[in-house]
């Protein structure tokens, strides 16, 4: 691979405007090269060589000689002192005079050009590095005192009174610091520590700083090594693994307990009684109950507050590492190219800058690891680093096979499947009894599994997307490193479904299409009935199989939903929300599975749903139950974030909510005036919720952007794909028409005609979620932000007085 794919591929994507613009000077210097080439070749060579040669003058060697240089080569100082530093270059006369002495005439304008793109971006990745660097620091003085009251809080637990008095407790935990040091030291790889050797000068002022690193721990555990046994101890770890146990040990004083007094709990768990209390201003206590079952809260709180700040260090180092790389890549791109060797001098200028000079983000990387070792895994190292070091997850063979092969019986089937029906005219208009009741009754059944088929296939064509445009979508709906499903995970789960659906439907034809017994057997009518078993149960199943955190990930978003306004509302909550509003087919369905199997028509299959009263109000409620969660979590935004854009979001689904209940009462009832008012609510919002679509939800339609009705950065390469989503979008948002006008096709059933409409909802969602997430992820690349925020369990008092 290139390095350009590969710096690219290496990339943060929320901060992949900070990095050095590697491409844009690739292209400088071909425009450099494409120069270069053509002043080598002088009009006396070009006439000379048009002449027809002999073969005396062809292997006298004159031929090459007029394309030998006899220029000398720029000697070190001359380059040193060509390149300027960025403070002393303001504009093109400076640059052309340090350049003259080097530079050919011709050349001059595009190599001023890119030596000034060169500095440019070179400060840029400085000052971003710099300020980053500020940032990480900030968080680790922030994660210290943290530290600090989480140690006496654990002191607090283990000893109510505040101090130790038993010299042997105090000398096993003392023991246990010593080892986790040695731990540290021996698990550290062979290859790191020959990396690692340096002078006595340099090694003394290490062991000095670990000295103080240690000392202010075993001082917070109540222990205090004595300081000459434990720098002898360090340096004798380089001749001996062996019989490493601390010699002196010192009980002085108690663990600062005072912290204590000047720290409060907080209550970063939303529940439903904390978002009671808080509309009631009922007064919360943050009084610190000494438990164990709060010390357990609080170090599961910070743990993942250490995780991610680890991997921001890392990602930091990554950026520096890389930036510093592809630096030296394009000066040697250019000296290939002018064999001037200017890189000598500009890659020592990179060196000497704080992008290489810095080395704040790699110690800090060591304590971090450290104090997590120590602290959370118990001094085992390995243990503790498998933790912070996430595994990246992989693709496994065996899951592109097993996709294959169900997508390949997938297709088979459903092949099958078509014949069978056409040659049964089963979606036909209904002129024969038994292809009225099957389309009334079992079609709806076995629809329910064809949406949700189709939702899982637009929802990996949307992984798949976002992945090869970069969109980092598993930060943003906050999966959990290693957890989140690729788009061959979700295929595998959609074909496996279909699989399951088909062989269920063909079972059912075949059973129960018997031409000697014309008879219905009450167990064919089963099969959709333990399918939807079989579905439910794995999706609550709570054993290690079938992807079982995003099955959790998915089921505790959806208790949000239903909860709407109790609890927080974050990206994926109301990302499902709007899922489910394109699912309404689907809730019906699975009322016509409660009340077929419920009220027992599936034994005589005949369809008596509709003449209940009870199942024509639930027809109501359950297509308004998804529109009624997003109007609610509307809400609790806008009491949360006080955004006034959350109250004009929620009228958007409450006019929704308005259209959808005249369009069922219209379908229930008829009636002209039903149908009047139908289309009118139903217009309205169709056109509220498609500027909406296209103005907040996809950033579209900017009149002054640098693409025209678009927006300023588009990740799509080409126009035409935003301008055909949107037309898309507003021709599929008119799906709702069919049921206030009626259409009727001549070669389908009702039933079919409505699951086709509700199949167009369902593939206009999937076509909004790729413009959405990357409308969002833009925005996160727009502030640099690619780290989400962890609650801390602590607040200091000081805290309390800055946010005041």
């Amino acid at each position: 691979m290139k390095f350009g794919k590969e710096f690219k591929a290496q990339m943060v994507p929320e901060w992949q405007e900070a990095y050095m613009d590697y491409h844009d000077l690739k292209n400088l210097l071909k425009e450099l090269q494409r120069l270069h080439q053509k002043n080598q070749k002088s009009p006396t060579t070009s006439f000379r060589l048009q002449r027809k040669l002999t073969l005396v003058r062809a292997f006298s060697g004159l031929t090459q000689r007029q394309n030998q240089s006899t220029t000398p080569l720029p000697t070190d100082v001359e380059i040193e002192d060509s390149l300027m530093d960025s403070a002393e270059i303001g504009d093109s006369e400076h640059y052309s005079e340090y350049m003259s002495p080097i530079f050919k005439a011709d050349e001059g304008e595009i190599e001023l050009l890119y030596f000034k793109r060169l500095e440019e971006e070179l400060n840029k990745v400085v000052q971003f590095y710099k300020s980053k660097v500020e940032e990480v620091m900030n968080e680790a003085a922030l994660l210290n005192k943290q530290m600090d009251a989480l140690i006496a809080f654990r002191v607090k637990v283990r000893s109510p009174q505040g101090f130790v008095d038993c010299s042997v407790e105090m000398a096993h935990l003392s023991l246990n610091v010593a080892n986790s040091t040695q731990a540290l030291s021996a698990t550290t790889p062979s290859a790191a520590r020959s990396n690692r050797r340096m002078d006595s000068i340099s090694r003394n002022a290490i062991i000095g700083e670990e000295e103080g690193m240690i000392s202010k721990i075993a001082e917070s555990d109540n222990v205090r090594f004595t300081e000459n046994k434990y720098v002898e101890k360090l340096k004798l770890t380089e001749k001996s693994s062996q019989d490493r146990k601390p010699n002196s040990i010192r009980v002085s004083r108690p663990a600062p307990l005072q912290v204590l007094e000047h720290v409060k709990m907080n209550n970063t768990l939303e529940t439903p009684r904390s978002t009671i209390t808080g509309c009631l201003n009922v007064p919360q206590t943050r009084d610190m109950n000494f438990t164990k079952e709060n010390l357990e809260k609080v170090e599961n709180q910070l743990k993942p507050a250490f995780i991610e700040f680890y991997n921001k260090l890392r990602l930091l180092k990554s950026y520096s590492f890389m930036n510093s790389l592809a630096f030296s890549k394009i000066m040697k791109k250019y000296d290939k190219i002018t064999s001037k060797g200017a890189s000598k001098a500009f890659l020592k200028k990179v060196d000497e800058c704080y992008l290489g000079t810095s080395d704040k983000v790699t110690k800090l990387m060591e304590r971090v690891e450290a104090t997590f070792v120590k602290h959370f895994s118990n001094s085992n190292r390995r243990k503790g680093m498998k933790i912070l070091r996430q595994k990246i997850k992989r693709e496994k063979h065996r899951l592109t096979f097993t996709l294959g092969f169900f997508a390949g019986c997938a297709v088979s089937l459903l092949v099958s499947l078509i014949l069978i029906i056409h040659t049964r005219d089963l979606v036909l208009l209904e002129f024969k009894q038994e292809r009225t009741r099957y389309m009334q009754n079992m079609f709806p059944l076995y629809s329910l599994f064809g949406f949700v088929v189709l939702h899982l296939l637009m929802y990996a064509g949307n992984i798949y997307f976002w992945q090869k445009y970069r969109v980092n979508y598993s930060f943003i709906f906050g999966f959990k490193e290693g957890t989140q499903l690729g788009y061959r995970d979700v295929f595998f789960l959609s074909f496996g479904l279909s699989v399951l659906a088909q062989v269920s439907v063909l079972s059912n034809l075949d059973l129960e299409m018997d031409p000697k017994t014309k008879s219905y057997h009450a167990i064919t009518e089963l099969f959709p009935l333990a399918l939807l078993v079989l579905v439910i149960a794995l999706l609550v199943c709570p054993f290690n199989i079938i992807y079982r955190s995003s099955r959790f990930f998915f089921l505790a978003c959806l208790f949000r939903c239903i909860c709407a306004p109790l609890y927080k509302v974050t990206l994926p909550d109301f990302f499902l929300a709007d899922q489910l509003t394109s699912q309404v087919q689907a809730f019906r369905s699975f009322e016509f599975f409660v009340c077929y199997y419920g009220w027992g028509d599936y034994r005589i299959r005949q369809n008596t749903c509709k003449t209940k009263d009870a199942y024509n109000a639930f027809f109501f409620i359950v297509a308004v139950v998804p529109y009624w969660c997003r109007f609610l979590q509307c809400l609790r935004r806008l009491f949360q974030e006080k955004d006034p854009m959350q109250g004009y979001n929620g009228l958007k689904y409450f006019s929704t909510i308005v259209a959808v209940c005249l369009r069922t009462a219209y379908g229930l009832n008829g009636g002209l005036v039903w149908r009047i008012a139908a289309i009118i609510s139903s217009g309205i919002a169709a056109i509220f919720s498609t500027y909406w679509d296209l103005v907040f939800d996809w950033g579209l339609l900017q009149k002054h952007s640098q693409n025209a009705w678009l927006r300023d950065k588009l990740l799509i390469p080409y126009k035409s794909a935003y301008f055909g989503a949107m037309v898309l979008n507003v021709l599929l948002r008119l799906a709702w028409l069919q049921t206030v006008l009626n259409f009727k096709l001549p070669f389908l059933h009702t039933e079919a005609l409505v699951t086709i409409v509700a199949c167009l909802e369902i593939i206009r969602r999937g076509i909004w979620n790729f413009f959405r997430i990357e409308n969002e992820h833009l925005n996160n690349v727009g502030k640099y932000r690619a780290f989400k925020s962890v609650p801390l369990p602590f607040n200091y008092d000081e805290d309390e007085e800055k946010d005041e």
